[in-house]
């Protein structure tokens, strides 16, 4: 990473033409250089969280464009650092113009994730917060964005902060007993000890688990649409998506590759796939428009497998969906479906809702929206998990009366992941609560 020091500048506006677009300057000279590269409409100070007209103007001093600069004062400012916002007409020339002439006066362009890097070692953004910046630009469905939004809110810190606070209290505890046995400080009985352990390892247990649902908020899942030819598979795909995504015939064999549209159900992104209809191949293309149906069926979270209620149920391919498939009878505006078959209408629209509640279900998402909070990150799951596995040994430890300074090892091994979340504990941390909480000299 080049140095901190430098005022960075970037277009912070997605590339192409646009009705605005905007260039971004952070750091020590960022009102400077923007000085020097804008003629300013109001020949005052600049007053910080305040818009003021300016023009652009080329190198022969003509107008190039009609601007609005925005000034935030550090740290009040995103990157915790001066930082001002000019906002073009978003033609790229004149971006690039902007952009150009602010490197002539001194800044540099900014690295991917600079400024929120900034704002991170600035204080302004933990490194959750940070993280969900990223989740927030990327969301695709309004109920990911709400999750990620909470997180930059702080959400997830506030989850993990309590339960490192304990850890911290329990770390306290045991280098008091340990260092300060001539003070009078005591050490605390096993008992105590596990009942500490206990609330933490608990509070971190919930941390990993909720990542199951976190998973499905922040990467979706695959449903494999699969049947018999003719039992409206394709129908099903078209209604579910709500648009006329897949090609539907009363001719078999229709569809011979898979279709693959991406949607969401209550906020929770799904990748549909329509496959061709299951049956012995009558030509090599068909053949291998099975072959991939049946892959398709491998590689998927959820599989829907759908008959014709008029017809009998072709329990081969049922057996062949094992354990993670959904059985969806279709055309029960025709006749009754099947036992343990969910009736649904591609036709009418009977049974919809009540399907797409069931497929929620199937993945484990339900219809409740969690609590804020819960675990989206494969980094953060990775290194709770690897922070309970610590939290064991530390119970085992006590348990078979391991000394309290072996017991410390397996404590600071708990903490350390926690720390790659939220940030580091220095030493001073720790000797901080031991003087605070035990008044140690008095």
């Amino acid at each position: 990473m080049s140095s901190l020091r430098d005022t960075i500048v970037a277009i912070s506006t997605p590339p192409g033409r646009g009705g605005i677009g905007v260039v971004r300057l952070s750091g020590r000279d960022a009102k400077v250089i923007a000085t020097s590269i804008l003629r300013l409409k109001r020949h005052s100070e600049w007053e910080s969280w305040t818009s003021t007209l300016a023009e652009l103007p080329d190198d022969d001093g003509q107008t190039v464009d009609h601007v609005i600069a925005s000034f935030f004062a550090g740290p009040k400012s995103y990157t915790g650092e001066d930082v001002v916002e000019i906002g073009c007409h978003g033609a790229p020339v004149v971006l690039r113009h902007c952009l150009e002439r602010a490197v002539r006066e001194g800044a540099r362009i900014a690295q991917p994730g600079e400024f929120t890097l900034r704002a991170y070692l600035n204080g302004r953004l933990d490194l959750p917060q940070a993280e969900a910046v990223r989740d927030l630009i990327e969301a695709t469905t309004l109920y990911q964005a709400r999750i990620a939004a909470q997180q930059v809110d702080g959400s997830v810190s506030r989850r993990i902060q309590p339960v490192k606070e304990q850890l911290l209290e329990l770390i306290a505890l045991l280098e008091a007993g340990i260092d300060f046995a001539d003070n009078d400080v005591d050490i605390a009985p096993d008992s105590e000890l596990l009942r500490r352990l206990d609330a933490i390892e608990g509070a971190v247990t919930m941390l990993v688990r909720s990542f199951a649902f976190g998973k499905l908020v922040h990467n979706g899942f695959t449903l494999a649409i699969v049947g018999e030819p003719n039992v409206g598979k394709s129908s099903l795909f078209n209604r579910l998506l709500e648009q006329e995504r897949a090609i539907v015939t009363d001719i078999p064999g229709t569809t011979r590759d898979l279709i693959s549209e991406t949607a969401a159900i209550d906020g929770i992104p799904i990748r549909f796939l329509d496959t061709a209809g299951i049956r012995e191949g009558q030509d090599v293309v068909e053949a291998l428009g099975i072959e991939r149906s049946y892959q398709a069926m491998t590689d998927a979270d959820l599989t829907l497998v759908v008959v014709d209620a008029t017809l009998p149920v072709n329990r081969e391919i049922v057996e062949k969906a094992g354990k993670q498939a959904l059985l969806v009878a279709n055309k029960c505006d025709l006749a009754q479906a099947p036992a343990g078959f969910l009736a649904v209408s591609a036709k009418t629209g009977e049974g919809i809702a009540e399907l797409r509640l069931a497929i929620l279900q199937a993945v484990g998402a339900g219809t409740e929206k969690q609590e804020a909070g819960f675990i989206t990150s494969l980094r953060h799951e990775g290194l709770l998990r690897e922070s309970a596995e610590a939290l064991a040994n530390a119970r085992r430890a006590i348990e078979f009366h391991i000394p309290h300074e072996m017991l410390l090892l397996d404590l600071y091994a708990a903490l350390r992941p926690i720390d790659a979340i939220t940030g580091a504990t220095t030493a001073d941390d720790i000797l901080n609560r031991i003087f605070s909480t035990f008044c140690i000299g008095k």
